[in-house]
């Protein structure tokens, strides 16, 4: 297919045009110094051709949306919406200078650890669009960008709609890229909810492990029919590293079930499946950013004093519980549904014999052919609208025989530590607590929630204190007992935190 040539850099009052990052269907995007405060950021434009009555209710929607998410640390901030002098919309966004995921896996080997923290932030960023009634509906490797900091950060929200609205269900209004969409988005009638936002996340971290996306076969034909077929009728291929344990390929392939009800019911318990992955591992367990919603019920005898004590956290709960572009959609007010019933054992998915095919939509013939115009070496999405991303042409991988994931055991959760107690000297912070009673071995770890030192877990094994230095206002901390052998944590909610 043929490039289009870049528009031209818009001139915004207050900032300096510095390259072109990257084209989309329907909008280019520059890097531009911001004059003050002084720092570069990334500035979408919408084309020219594109400044419709509908490409402008659809491009507030886009920045509304951003807007309402991007506080989270896995969601691109957005900094300012406005309109150029001759007339075109413009999003002045945060400009995350590294490779996307897209580039990374097809130009690089990824570790298993970097995987899994990088699929609780994403499931983080994810679950906190669906409690604010938003899908995103194209999660994919292009579309996650890289801070400078190294964190994934979600983007491109063109197509994001409210759940339990008409638009969420309607197929033909659903941009997608094929070889990260669940078998839903092929069949006609089926919901399009919660669930299609997990499968994607799923097939991101198996992409990000594979080195492909899931139903790519090296060798063999990778047309739009051809993945369209396997998604619907063929079992998850194995990711094939022998660094992958099985118990990490049974949680992809059960959030990769074909039938929506079997898979995770939230980002959230996807994350949660990870955390236990990540402990069969030794690994520390990634903090699952979302919202805490608390103070919303907050007495309100309380004083103002009890009311700083509520804030947004990171929880790290141990329970088991491209690249075409794609089409702007509207949104509409948000009606948040609950999340469909789960199974309590993460095993695997059925055959593809026990689960009923979906049914084949009348419009797939037309979908295949359209498709089969925008594929680019390889890869095939379809319908357009997506920014910062390059060719992807997709590597060989190993491929192996059908792999039936095996059930995973969920350890018993140990108590939480007990007496908490946080002394301070300047920016000297002791904390010390006292070990619950406990048949088996502890050991713990401490996050600092809020402060300049506020971050991941770390762990202090079987020591009750710690010391370290923060010369933040106010510093706040969490401590978790992690069982010796099986690597569970305690419960979330019976986690001591306090501050100073």
């Amino acid at each position: 297919m043929t490039r289009r040539p870049p528009s031209a850099p818009p001139q915004i009052p207050g900032y300096t045009y510095e390259r072109l990052l990257g084209s989309g269907g329907f909008a280019d995007v520059f890097l531009y110094r911001q004059l003050m405060p002084a720092r570069e950021v990334a500035v979408k434009a919408l084309l020219a051709s594109a400044v419709t009555a509908e490409g402008r209710e659809q491009f507030t929607a886009e920045a509304n949306l951003m807007a309402q998410l991007s506080t989270h640390p896995s969601i691109v901030t957005i900094f300012h919406a406005d309109t150029t002098a001759d007339g075109r919309p413009y999003l002045v966004m945060e400009y995350c200078p590294r490779p996307n995921l897209s580039v990374r896996y097809r130009n690089e080997r990824l570790g298993v650890a970097e995987c899994l923290r990088i699929a609780v932030r994403l499931a983080g960023a994810v679950e906190t669009a669906h409690r604010a009634g938003i899908l995103h509906r194209d999660i994919k490797p292009a579309n996650v960008l890289t801070t400078a900091y190294g964190w994934p950060a979600l983007t491109d929200f063109g197509i994001s709609v409210a759940t339990g609205t008409p638009a969420a269900a309607d197929g033909d209004q659903a941009g997608m890229s094929i070889p990260w969409a669940a078998p839903e988005f092929f069949a006609e009638n089926a919901p399009r909810g919660v669930p299609a936002d997990v499968y994607a996340l799923a097939a991101t971290v198996y992409t990000l492990l594979a080195g492909r996306s899931p139903f790519e076969l090296p060798g063999r034909p990778n047309t739009a029919l051809d993945l369209i077929t396997r998604i619907e009728r063929d079992q998850v291929p194995p990711i094939g590293r022998d660094d992958v344990p099985p118990s990490l390929e049974a949680v992809l392939a059960r959030g990769m079930a074909k039938d929506p009800a079997r898979r995770f019911g939230s980002a959230a318990e996807l994350a949660r499946a990870i955390h236990q992955v990540e402990q069969e591992l030794h690994l520390t367990p990634t903090a699952l950013d979302v919202p805490d919603t608390s103070w919303m019920e907050t007495p309100s005898e309380l004083d103002d004093g009890d009311r700083t004590r509520v804030r947004s956290i990171s929880t790290v709960p141990a329970r088991a519980q491209d690249d075409a572009a794609t089409r702007l959609r509207g949104v509409q007010p948000a009606v948040p549904t609950d999340a469909p019933p789960s199974p309590d054992a993460w095993g695997s998915p059925p055959s593809p014999h026990q689960e009923d095919e979906p049914a084949r939509r009348g419009w797939r013939t037309a979908l295949v052919a359209g498709a089969a115009a925008i594929v680019v070496a390889g890869t095939v999405t379809v319908v357009t609208y997506s920014a910062l991303r390059a060719d992807d042409p997709g590597p060989d991988d190993p491929s192996g025989p059908t792999y039936v994931p095996p059930t995973v055991t969920v350890a018993q959760e140990p108590p939480a530590p007990e007496e908490l107690v946080l002394e301070r000297d300047g920016e000297e912070i002791r904390v010390s607590w006292t070990a619950p009673v406990y048949e088996g071995g502890l050991d713990f770890a401490y996050q600092v929630t809020e402060g300049v030192t506020e971050g991941e877990y770390r762990t202090v094994g079987n020591a009750t204190e710690v010391t370290f230095s923060d010369d933040g206002d106010r510093v706040c901390v969490m401590v978790i007992s992690i069982d010796s052998e099986s690597r569970a944590v305690s419960p979330e909610a019976d986690n001591p935190e306090e501050c100073v």
